[in-house]
C-alpha cells in the first residue's frame, strides 16, 4: 500500500516538496503544527501559543497582561483601556497589538483571534467585560474580587461552567506554597479543631469614609469617561475617582475587603473547608465633621470596620470570622509573645485551635504556628501531601491558568482559583460590603431626640440564605445583592 502522504525524496523532490508544504498550510490554515523537536529547546509550539486579549492596561493590569504574556511564550494579540495613559507602556511593549478603548468593539472584531481574556478593570466593570468573553467561549483571568455584588459573582459562577470555559481569579497567594503548608498542619490535627479566625488589613491606603468629591473638572483628552463608569450610575468625571481612588466608592469599588479580603479569607476557607456565611454583622468607624456632628457618607466605604461572619459545618461546630480593616487588629493569643509581629505589613490571619495558633501574613505567606516551642518541629517534619503550583512564588498561578487553557476545559489539571472556587468565596467577601450597606441604611426617626434624627434598621445581625442570596430578618438589605445598571449596559 503506498503512503499518500510521503513526500519524494532526493533533489528531485524538492520542488515537489515545496509545493506539498504550500499546499498542506493551505488547507491546514492555523492549525499546523511544527514539532517541538523542529523548533529546539526553549521555542514554544505555534500550537502551544495562546493568543490573550489584555482589557486593562494600568496597574495591575500590566502586571496581569505581563504574566499572561509569559516572556513570549504566549501572544498579546490585543489590548483595551479606556485612557490611553494608562494603556501607554503597554502599547509601547507590545507595538503589534490592536489597540481598542472600548471592550465591546475588542470582542466582536477580534473574537476569532483571541484565545484567552485578561480582565483588570476597576470592579464595577468586571461583570460586564467578564460575562460577555465567557459567553463568547473564551477563557478569563479576572481581578480580585470577581464582581461588584454577590448576584454578579453568582451569574459568572454559573456562566463558566455553561460555557465551559477556563476561569481564574487573581488572588495569587492562592497558588502559594503557604496555604497548602497550612492545609497540612490543620489536616495532621496539629493546632486542634478550629472554630475562630480573625483575619485583617491595614487598607485602606486611599481616600475613605468621606463625602463625595466636588469641583468641575474637565475630562482628560486621552480619557472615554462613559466608557470608564460603564454600568455604573452616572457621575461627573472627578479626579478623586479616577485612576485609583474609585476603590473607596461604593458606586465603582468594594473598599478595603474588595482590595484584601480575597487575599486574607482564602487561608482559612481554604484550610477549613467553608461554605457560604449564614449570618453577617459589622460596626464601622464614626466621622465627625464638627463638634456633635456625625458625618453620614453612604457613597464611600468607611475609614475601618469590623465585620463578623458565622459559618455553619455539618457534625461541627461553626466557625466565626472576624474581619479588621483601616489599621483595627484582633487581641494578640496567649501563645504568640509580646514581641512577636502579628501578620506583616499588609495584614494577616490567626486560625484559632484547641491546641494551638496558626498565623500567617498576607497570600499566605510565611505560616507559623504557635506555641512555637511546641509544635514548630512537628510541624517542620511533616512531610508534603499536597501538590505544590510550579513557580508559585513568582509567576505559577497565571502559568497554572495558562496552561490548562491549553489543555482546554475539562482537561486540564484543577486550578487554584477557578471560579467555582473563588465565587463563593467572592459572594462571602461581598458579604461584608452588604453589611456596610445595611448600616447605612437609614429612615427619619418619628420622635426626635438629641443627636438622633434617624433610625437605623439595618445595624443588626442579618441572617442570610446564600442559596437564594437573600437577607431573611431584613427585607432592605436584599436591595444590595445587586445593582441597577446604567441604560444601556444591562446583561
Amino acid at each position: 500500500m503506498t503512503d499518500s502522504t510521503k513526500l519524494p525524496s532526493g533533489n528531485a523532490g524538492s520542488s515537489s516538496r515545496r509545493d506539498f508544504l504550500k499546499a498542506a498550510s493551505l488547507t491546514l490554515g492555523s492549525f499546523y503544527i511544527v514539532p517541538r523537536h523542529v523548533l529546539g529547546k526553549g521555542y514554544t509550539a505555534p500550537s502551544d501559543k495562546l493568543n490573550i486579549a489584555a482589557i486593562g492596561c494600568g496597574g495591575k493590569g500590566w502586571t496581569d497582561l505581563n504574566g499572561a504574556w509569559d516572556n513570549g511564550r504566549n501572544n498579546i494579540a490585543t489590548l483595551c483601556d479606556v485612557d490611553d495613559r494608562q494603556a501607554a507602556n503597554a502599547i509601547k511593549k507590545f507595538p503589534n497589538a490592536k489597540y481598542y478603548k472600548d471592550f465591546r468593539k475588542l470582542l466582536e472584531a477580534e473574537k476569532n483571534n483571541i484565545d484567552a481574556v485578561t480582565v483588570s478593570t476597576p470592579d464595577h466593570t468586571h461583570y460586564v467585560i467578564a460575562m460577555a468573553a465567557m459567553q463568547m467561549g473564551k477563557h478569563v483571568y479576572v481581578q480580585k474580587p470577581l464582581a461588584h455584588n454577590i448576584a454578579e459573582v453568582r451569574k459568572m459562577t454559573i456562566a463558566a461552567r455553561e460555557n465551559k470555559v477556563v476561569t481564574q481569579m487573581g488572588n495569587q497567594g492562592s497558588s502559594g506554597d503557604g496555604v497548602r503548608r497550612m492545609m497540612e498542619w490543620y489536616k495532621a490535627g496539629l493546632i486542634g479543631e478550629v472554630n475562630r479566625v480573625h483575619a485583617w488589613t491595614n487598607r485602606p491606603v486611599w481616600p475613605q469614609g468621606l463625602a463625595k468629591p466636588q469641583g468641575k473638572f474637565d475630562v482628560p483628552s486621552e480619557l472615554d469617561w462613559d466608557l470608564w463608569l460603564g454600568p455604573a450610575a452616572y457621575e461627573e468625571y472627578n479626579p478623586g475617582y479616577h485612576p485609583f481612588n474609585w476603590r473607596g466608592w461604593v458606586n465603582f469599588g468594594t473598599g478595603s475587603l474588595g482590595d484584601m479580603a480575597c487575599h486574607m479569607m482564602d487561608p482559612p476557607y481554604r484550610v477549613l473547608g467553608l461554605g457560604y456565611p449564614s449570618e453577617v454583622e459589622c460596626s464601622i468607624s464614626d466621622v465627625w465633621t464638627g463638634p456633635f456632628k456625625q458625618g453620614y457618607f453612604p457613597e464611600s466605604f468607611p475609614a475601618s470596620s469590623m465585620i463578623h461572619l458565622k459559618f455553619p459545618r455539618k457534625g461541627k461546630e461553626p466557625v466565626k470570622m472576624t474581619w479588621y480593616d483601616g489599621g483595627l487588629m484582633p487581641e494578640r493569643p496567649e501563645e504568640i509573645p509580646a514581641d512577636v509581629k502579628l501578620g506583616d505589613w499588609s495584614g494577616g490571619v490567626l486560625l484559632m485551635g484547641t491546641k494551638g495558633v496558626m498565623m500567617c501574613g498576607v497570600y499566605g505567606a510565611n505560616p507559623s504556628l504557635w506555641p512555637e516551642a511546641k509544635l514548630k518541629e512537628k510541624g517542620d517534619k511533616l512531610p508534603i501531601s499536597i501538590p505544590r503550583v510550579v513557580g508559585a512564588d513568582n509567576e505559577g498561578h497565571y502559568q497554572q491558568w495558562l496552561q490548562a487553557c491549553r489543555d482546554g476545559f475539562g482537561k486540564h489539571q484543577p486550578l487554584s482559583s477557578s471560579f467555582d472556587y473563588a465565587g463563593p468565596m467572592s459572594e462571602t467577601v461581598l458579604m461584608g460590603n452588604l453589611a456596610i450597606r445595611s448600616y447605612f441604611y437609614r429612615t427619619p426617626k418619628k420622635d426626635k431626640q438629641w443627636l438622633q434624627d434617624y433610625e437605623y434598621p439595618g445595624r443588626k445581625k442579618l441572617l442570610w440564605d446564600g442559596e437564594n442570596m437573600r437577607i431573611t430578618n431584613f427585607e432592605e438589605a436584599n436591595q444590595f445583592v445587586k445593582r441597577e445598571y446604567r441604560q444601556g449596559w444591562s446583561m
